[in-house]
């Protein structure tokens, strides 16, 4: 059986202020086009339909218009709700939409209830398992602890049974929003800067083993397409949200699932029509002005790193007039005055999680680091924090 996997639409999201409708409904019809040329025979989405859980206007017309295109293609669409969702918005209709083919999984109760398909070989298993906050999914699932780990394994453990209720050589898939590490580490777990944190008590992962006897994981959340193992892997985000994408290469996912053997995996490269014009520049900001080797960048959107001694006057302002669309700048210098030594605020801040970000304000204030009672209570603060953002965003 063969599937075309894709994930993080992010339907709505802006580049630095800089619309993105346009440039997403040609992917959405790409995809469409792909899986017409490729004769899948079901489309797998793996969460972050939306970039919001209170979408956009222009995003649900856009959501509404790829509905019938997808319910055209004439086969099974099977997605998820990722942890940009509202899982009760993007669930609105789903039964009904489920006769026109088109499968919205965002119940974690019906993480064990399959989209059933079948072909000459036998029949295959699609199961949907939404994005799963530990804090919330953790009742529900009868989880043994409020962690990713914990809300997968308890996730994936009644697909296991209900798939032992299948008949025998039932092959099955699982879609799943996630951070999946392999067994050894953080193996095939390239992130992004444009991908929100998920962390719990400082943990945002699970490993990969939570899915084992599972013949094909479609992953999403990590934007980069990567493999975690021979069986799972993440399709990656069809557009760049960051310029920490630049160099990533874009692309759908086919997969064939075979009766016994490990799947074959193809990665089809969207069009470089179809990709942003993002590119990066560094050097000193005359040099940048002068050079024609830079001529054909005069129109892409740039993330400009100046390395003068002194910040330039009017940076931006200079720099638009040759790169109209610099939508990002940084000032690096490469000699750095003795009393410039010190990082700024911003970039001690980069990278960083919440807690990380607490734990360093009583080191800082108190002039030791926390003690482990102290510690305890930032990451309860930090979690009830999150979790009440993330029940507003659901609600």
């Amino acid at each position: 059986m063969r599937f075309l996997h894709t994930s993080d639409w992010h339907l709505g999201r802006r580049f630095h202020r800089e619309d993105l409708i346009d440039a997403q409904s040609k992917i959405l019809d790409h995809l469409c086009a792909t899986a017409r040329t490729e004769r899948i025979d079901a489309l797998l989405v793996a969460g972050d339909i939306y970039d919001r859980a209170v979408p956009s206007l222009d995003a649900i017309r856009l959501f509404s218009r790829a509905l019938p295109q997808l319910a055209d293609l004439g086969i099974p669409t099977i997605m998820i709700s990722g942890n940009h969702d509202s899982a009760h918005r993007l669930g609105v209709g789903a039964r009904l939409l489920s006769k026109a083919g088109v499968h919205v999984r965002t119940d974690p109760a019906e993480v064990d209830a399959p989209v059933l398909l079948e072909d000459e070989q036998g029949p295959v298993a699609v199961y949907g398992v939404p994005y799963l906050e530990p804090a919330m999914a953790r009742t529900e699932l009868e989880a043994e602890a409020a962690s990713h780990q914990a809300v997968l394994t308890s996730a994936l453990d009644r697909i296991r049974a209900d798939l032992a209720t299948r008949p025998a050589g039932t092959r099955s898939v699982v879609l799943a929003h996630a951070f999946i590490t392999s067994a050894t580490g953080t193996d095939g777990a390239t992130v992004s800067k444009s991908e929100r944190d998920i962390s719990v008590g400082g943990v945002a992962h699970a490993s990969a083993d939570v899915f084992d006897g599972i013949d094909y994981v479609a992953l999403g959340h990590l934007h980069s397409p990567q493999r975690v193992t021979d069986r799972i892997h993440y399709s990656g985000s069809p557009l760049a949200y960051s310029f920490s994408e630049t160099s990533h290469t874009k692309s759908f996912t086919l997969v064939d699932l075979p009766p016994t053997a490990v799947p074959t995996l193809t990665r089809i490269s969207l069009p470089a029509r179809l990709r942003l014009p993002l590119a990066r520049l560094t050097g000193r900001l005359d040099d940048l002005l002068a050079d024609p080797a830079h001529e054909h960048l005069t129109q892409a959107w740039l993330h400009v790193t100046l390395t003068d001694s002194a910040r330039p006057y009017e940076a931006m302002a200079r720099l638009k007039q040759r790169f109209r669309k610099t939508l990002h700048l940084e000032h690096k210098p490469t000699t750095i005055p003795a009393q410039a030594t010190s990082r700024t605020y911003r970039e001690r801040l980069r990278d960083r999680d919440d807690l990380d970000v607490a734990r360093d304000f009583i080191t800082v204030v108190s002039g030791q680091a926390p003690t482990k009672e102290e510690a305890d209570l930032l990451n309860q603060a930090v979690e009830h924090s999150r979790i009440r953002s993330q029940e507003k965003e659901t609600a």
